[in-house]
């Protein structure tokens, strides 16, 4: 899995009939030591309804066509959760606003 931060959107007024009614995002992948961004981008499925600045985890490779969104479609990264919190060795790295 990956942990990322969504940082944009795809906008594609012609595609595969797979991925017609797809929300497609551009995730920036993070350091989940430091959360800082790694400059590595991919473009994901969203499945889960994120939005900009959510820090999300994906799937990757053949596992990123295994969830019900995403299945028989031709995609490579597959947004999957939203990150509420996460911390290692019990310090708090991320907490999303709100919680």
């Amino acid at each position: 899995m990956i942990l990322g931060r969504v940082v944009g959107t795809v906008v594609a007024t012609q595609k595969d009939e797979k991925l017609r009614s797809a929300k497609l995002l551009v995730v920036e992948t993070l350091d989940p030591l430091t959360g800082e961004g790694k400059k590595a981008y991919t473009v994901a499925i969203d499945a889960v309804g994120a939005g900009l600045g959510e820090v999300v985890l994906c799937a990757s490779g053949s596992s990123a066509r295994l969830t019900p969104s995403s299945d028989g479609r031709p995609v490579d990264t597959v947004i999957m959760a939203i990150v509420d919190q996460y911390d290692i060795h019990g310090k708090i790295l991320y907490r999303k606003s709100g919680q």
